[in-house]
């Protein structure tokens, strides 16, 4: 019997070649205490851009001004995620963290993140980022 999938959009927050990062609630269900990219599930009808907006809101408090679609991976965990990755250059608002236990700013290159989704997300911005970079 096929594992249902749930779609999830992840937020990679980009400055200075920096990422932002969240440590996961210890009261999450999903990945409990982990340093991980931003996530949140598509609901039922939403377009995955609806979905980030509404997550960004929800999770950060902050809008986006410039975003573009990265890629697509699976993140099994206690269910089979499949995340959307964003990224986002620049954006509107003072970013607070309303689920995660903590946010903060890490390097590209040295980022702790324990998925591995997240690890090749953020090793697929770095090989692509000169060419798919949005300017303002």
């Amino acid at each position: 019997m096929a594992m249902e999938i749930h779609e999830c959009v992840a937020f990679m927050l980009v400055n200075n070649e920096q990422v932002l990062l969240e440590q996961r609630s210890l009261l999450k269900t999903i990945d409990p205490g982990a340093i991980a990219i931003p996530a949140g599930h598509i609901e039922a009808g939403e377009t995955q851009g609806q979905a980030l907006l509404r997550e960004l809101e929800e999770e950060l408090t902050i809008a986006p001004l410039h975003y573009y679609y990265l890629c697509s991976l699976y993140h099994p965990t206690q269910e089979l995620e499949l995340h959307h990755y964003y990224v986002i250059t620049t954006w509107h608002g003072n970013i607070r963290a309303q689920e995660a236990d903590e946010v903060m700013w890490h390097a590209l290159t040295d980022a702790p993140v324990a998925g591995m989704a997240d690890i090749l997300a953020i090793q697929e911005y770095i090989r692509l980022k000169d060419t798919l970079t949005i300017k303002p």
